[in-house]
């Protein structure tokens, strides 16, 4: 359950960084949010 809640964060902290014009900092937010997607797929 952790896990969601921390993609979900990620994700949604990335949407907020797109629509406030960090689009530095939206890129890394989805960058890590795919990382640990990837990496928690591959666990279970």
């Amino acid at each position: 359950m952790k896990k969601d809640i921390t993609i979900g964060l990620l994700f949604l902290t990335g949407i907020w960084g797109f629509i406030s014009g960090a689009f530095i900092i939206s890129t890394v937010m989805f960058g890590a949010s795919a990382m640990f997607s990837n990496i928690f797929l591959r666990e279970s």
